[in-house]
């Protein structure tokens, strides 16, 4: 970019270098500002002649043009981006969604020169409206080839970031006890509904049956009619492993283990399998309190019917340290 002072009847297109203030000291234009016929009638009535502006040089882009092809590259879904002053355009939700970020790949993009982006968290819920990124470019302008890399590294490995909706999700819940069912559906049903309505949901299908095998089993199928997206097991007892009780039952359903044990505080003690495409997660403990845990992690993705994997179970380690 290559500063100057211009008369203002002369600035129309080019881009302001600084704030300018009316004598009263009230802003009239921001820094980086595209002056137009109009501004320079202001600006003659505020009685400036001269004012401090900058041009684009060859191989530069504008910072507005350059933040809206990255926004138009980074992601997928359901968002919409809104251009903000100060070279930024922002991504709000445009429907309750879960957002999935790359984040190797957002720091590979963020270690190059030219602009920055910044997202939510991995996995976190997002409600209409919501800014779930924005991308800031460098004051004034660009350079071109900087921006051809960081497009082209998006084209080539991206996205960076999905906003995957979450729609009509329905959550059946397995309250499990070694003597009584109603005893568990009793400790944890209240805790369990508070939950789910931080999302604006409830549960849609809830059972409650005696912790043995044959029992669990059967209490699962019955629930796998519904054809919902996500169970939730609520257990009084905290498992040793796979072999136990709800392990076993899982198995005789069809359930795939995907996961036991994560590295998350509460919730170490995390069961998650699938049976056919529909996630089973078992938490026992998690639902005494409502306070953060693993089933919080992990219910926005599965609410979006996101398969997780072992290895995204193993990444919730950094930040795993809720409580």
């Amino acid at each position: 970019m290559r500063a100057q002072t211009v008369d203002v009847k002369e600035s129309t297109g080019r881009i302001l270098c600084c704030t300018v203030f009316r004598a009263g000291g009230k802003k009239l234009l921001s820094k980086g500002h595209l002056i137009s016929d109009e501004d320079i009638r202001v600006l003659e009535s505020e009685g400036m002649d001269h004012i401090w502006v900058t041009e684009l040089e060859e191989g530069e882009v504008a910072e507005d043009e350059a933040v809206c092809a990255v926004a138009a590259e980074i992601g997928c879904g359901c968002y919409e981006i809104k251009l903000a002053a100060g070279g930024r355009a922002n991504l709000h939700a445009t429907e309750n969604c879960c957002v999935l970020v790359d984040e190797d790949l957002l720091k590979q993009v963020n270690c190059t020169s030219g602009m920055v982006i910044a997202t939510a968290l991995n996995f976190s819920f997002a409600m209409p409206g919501q800014r779930i990124a924005t991308i800031k470019s460098a004051p004034f302008a660009v350079a071109k080839s900087d921006l051809e890399g960081v497009v082209n590294m998006i084209r080539e490995r991206g996205p960076i970031m999905q906003a995957r909706p979450v729609r009509q999700p329905s959550v059946g819940v397995l309250y499990t006890d070694p003597t009584h069912g109603d005893r568990a559906r009793t400790m944890f049903e209240s805790i369990m509904r508070q939950r789910l309505e931080r999302y604006g949901f409830v549960s849609s299908f809830a059972l409650a049956c005696a912790e043995d095998e044959a029992t669990v089993a059967r209490s699962l199928r019955h629930l796998m009619r519904s054809k919902p997206s996500l169970i939730l097991v609520a257990s009084t007892t905290a498992p040793a492993g796979p072999e136990d009780v709800i392990g076993r039952a899982l198995l005789q359903v069809g359930g795939q283990m995907e996961r036991f044990l994560a590295p998350v505080e509460p919730g170490n003690l995390m069961l998650l399998s699938y049976c056919e495409d529909t996630p089973i997660l078992s938490a026992p403990g998690c639902f005494r309190s409502a306070k953060p845990n693993v089933v919080d992690l992990l219910l926005p993705p599965l609410l979006a019917r996101y398969r997780v994997s072992t290895w995204e179970v193993a990444s919730l380690g950094h930040g795993g340290l809720l409580a």
